[in-house]
């Protein structure tokens, strides 16, 4: 007689398993806990908890052993981790260390990671634009790109649900190219931010919109934020030391409290996912296997639906390293193309200047946001422009300050208390749609594996010609409307060694689509080939239009999440 550990299988067994815990993860587990089911979210870094494990968040910068600069030993140690924005001595402790997590590049690309419950939901940069329905239109109207299954008309009411709930500063700006949202009170352009706004509208006659930034902070808190424990954004400007108000939102201050509220979720930090385990007589997902970070054990997880959010990357290596008899390329990978399409938002180049005028105001206080022009290059039709797709860009404007540092005790103390103001620094980033191309791709290195056994992932993305046009055109357009705004001194910021993967919104590898020969999920964001496990993060974006990812990610998810449990309570899943 053979006896079965039932104990142990009713102990691993779960309604859902959801796979990454930063934003499109915790959404899912919020969703999945919302209705009931028992779900078990796994994460590969350590537990971070709200408030408590924030250490420097409310550290002023004298307490910094160098007042909050990063030290060259970090630099060096960190090359790619340390191109980031967002990296400082007052963050670093949430970003994954190069050496200890390596990878390979084919092509440059440098790939940001947060390996921590709630991931990079509390690094990351708080733009939140809606798509509208030019921008599911594009790949289909311009012959590039797989054709998404879904349109603006499917996720609009998703977004409403995750704005709502999330927290979102914005303007009601009537833009059919940006829908407007569920908007808490927005935040504030600078006189000369309205004065480039209102100069715009005046010689472009509403074709080219400057409006202030869409972020998800909380201006004006509403019940349900205050059920969530949050409070109002302080405007400190300290986001990537993790928010102890939960004034902006991530998956620690949010979507996990509630989720844990409800006794549904199970939160097991720690757990590098190794594959999914397709089950050969169901033709099902029974579940995934796990290699304990710590211990380096391996464990089994069986639940009847799998949520993959683990980010765009390591979700494309999870189902490529998910291999069986059926499927020896990679889960549901029948047509070869897991992997591949792999697209981002290049940032290669800028626009600065200054303004002479409006001296008497100046800039107090900080923002956490700033003001935003949406594409409006090949919206609506392809324009005459020699590159497909378009970009947007962001605006700010601040008056330039400067101290006097000279002199010595009693007369430098003097001196440091008279800021001296100079005219307004106007400054503006570039933010390029790139086309998905199948040369862009993650793959897994035939021999090297991580310290857990994994394969390391082979990354080969790049730019390309229409990258390059594309960012040459922002800067002839942006000259001509500093110019047309009167600002002088007007140059081109191009980042020298900017690599893809800094824009920090790789997408694609697992792309929606209507025909399972050109892409890997429907568009209910399930694998073609295995209806019970779902991808929701940025592996699934089957282009990438203009606005920041983020807020699809959560609509996606939380549309494709209730979906699920629907066809669990009928008994389809």
């Amino acid at each position: 007689m053979t006896y079965l550990n039932t104990d142990a299988i009713k102990k691993n067994t779960y309604d859902v398993i959801v796979v990454g815990s930063g934003i499109s993860g915790g959404w899912a587990a919020k969703e999945f806990c919302d209705r009931g089911l028992k779900t078990l979210l796994l994460e590969r870094g350590r537990d971070v908890r709200h408030v408590t494990d924030y250490p420097t968040t409310l550290m002023q910068p004298w307490e910094f052993d160098h007042l909050g600069r990063v030290t060259k030993e970090t630099i060096d140690a960190n090359p790619i981790a340390s191109k980031c924005y967002a990296f400082g001595e007052d963050s670093e402790h949430f970003f994954v260390k190069d050496k200890e997590h390596p990878y390979i590049q084919e092509k440059p690309f440098d790939w940001i990671r947060g390996y921590q419950v709630g991931g990079k939901s509390m690094l990351w940069a708080r733009g939140t634009q809606r798509w509208s329905k030019y921008d599911f239109a594009g790949p289909d109207r311009d012959g590039f790109d797989v054709k998404w299954p879904i349109g603006y008309e499917d996720i609009a009411p998703w977004y409403s649900h995750v704005e709502i709930f999330a927290g979102i500063s914005g303007n009601k700006d009537g833009l059919e190219q940006l829908p407007d949202g569920e908007f808490l009170p927005p935040h504030e352009q600078s006189c000369v931010e309205k004065h480039f706004t209102d100069q715009m509208a005046k010689h472009y006659k509403g074709n080219r919109p400057v409006i202030i930034g869409r972020c998800a902070h909380l201006t004006e808190p509403q019940e349900i934020h205050y059920q969530q424990g949050r409070a109002k954004c302080q405007h400190r400007n300290l986001c990537q030391r993790g928010c102890p108000y939960g004034g902006y939102f991530s998956s620690n201050a949010s979507t996990l409290p509630w989720a844990m509220k409800s006794g549904n979720l199970t939160l097991r930090p720690h757990s590098v996912v190794h594959s999914v385990i397709y089950d050969e007589k169901t033709g099902k997902a029974s579940g995934v296997k796990v290699i304990d970070a710590l211990s380096k054990k391996e464990i089994d997880f069986k639940a009847r639906v799998v949520f993959l959010n683990a980010s765009t990357v390591n979700t494309n290596l999870i189902l490529l390293n998910s291999k069986s008899s059926r499927f020896p390329n990679g889960l549901s990978n029948d047509n070869g193309l897991m992997g591949k399409y792999i697209h981002f938002h290049s940032f290669i180049t800028g626009m600065s200047g200054e303004y002479e005028g409006m001296l008497e105001s100046k800039t107090e206080g900080i923002r956490p946001n700033g003001s935003y022009i949406p594409r409006f290059r090949n919206v609506f039709q392809q324009e005459k422009v020699d590159f497909r797709r378009g970009y947007a860009a962001g605006f700010s404007a601040s008056r330039m300050e400067h101290t006097d540092t000279s002199g010595i005790g009693a007369s430098l103390k003097n001196n440091l208390t008279k800021t001296k103001y100079g005219n307004w620094r106007v400054g503006s980033h570039f933010m390029g749609e790139t086309i998905p191309k199948v040369t862009n791709y993650v793959r897994l290195d035939d021999e090297k594996t991580d310290d857990w056994g994994v394969p390391l992932v082979r990354l080969n993305v790049e730019l390309d010609d229409n990258d390059r046009k594309m960012a040459e055109d922002y800067k002839e357009q942006m000259t001509e409307m500093m110019t047309l705004a009167g600002f002088k001194n007007i140059k081109a910021n191009d980042r020298k060694g900017w690599n893809p993967g800094l824009d920090i919104h790789e997408m694609g590898g697992v792309i929606m689509g209507t025909d399972p020969k050109t892409s890997q999920l429907n568009k209910w964001n399930q694998l073609h080939h295995c209806k019970n496990v779902f991808v929701t993060d940025g592996a699934c974006m089957t282009s990438n239009s203009t606005q920041n990812p983020s807020l699809t990610y959560m609509a996606l998810t939380a549309r494709a999440a209730n979906y699920a449990a629907d066809e669990m309570k009928k008994g389809n899943l």
